[in-house]
């Protein structure tokens, strides 16, 4: 086995911030069954940094992908809370994506694979899912990308 999903994000230089708390009346995730669903994460780093703006207008396809990394990362902290390991997550099953973009901006999926290359970088092929991106003309506090996520769990 090549390492430990934790092993993989240290490797990355990547850790993970605590679970951000739900902005609503909306719980961050739901376990049912074996499978684990999470909430949209919004592209806030820890501290409140947030990657904010519009594709197409002010933030180019590199800046949107580390939004979407940034929501990934968020998603995983929401898992290790669920979870308490995330060597549970037995596959990444579904993304659902949302792209804060003009009307003229066509390159969503783009953006979004700077979340799905990170679940595949940390699960290996058990990263490889399902996924939508769509364009959205304004998201949660401004930020340019909120996604959501479906896991299985072993």
């Amino acid at each position: 086995m090549a390492g430990t999903a934790e092993a993989k994000l240290n490797a990355l230089g990547i850790e993970l911030p605590a679970a951000p708390a739900p902005a609503a009346n909306y719980v961050p995730y739901v376990v049912s069954g074996n499978m684990l669903f999470v909430s949209g994460q919004i592209s806030v780093a820890p501290g409140g940094t947030a990657h904010k703006g519009r594709l197409g207008a002010d933030m180019d396809v590199a800046a949107g992908q580390a939004a979407a990394r940034q929501c990934a990362i968020n998603i995983l902290a929401q898992a290790k809370a669920a979870l308490g390991d995330l060597d549970r997550v037995a596959r990444v099953v579904k993304l659902g994506a949302f792209v804060s973009s003009t009307a003229a901006f066509t390159e969503q999926p783009a953006v979004v694979n700077g979340a799905s290359d990170l679940m595949v970088e940390v699960f290996g092929e058990a990263g490889r899912h399902a996924r939508f991106a769509v364009g959205a003309p304004v998201l949660p506090l401004g930020v340019a990308v909120e996604i959501d996520a479906v896991f299985e769990i072993a």
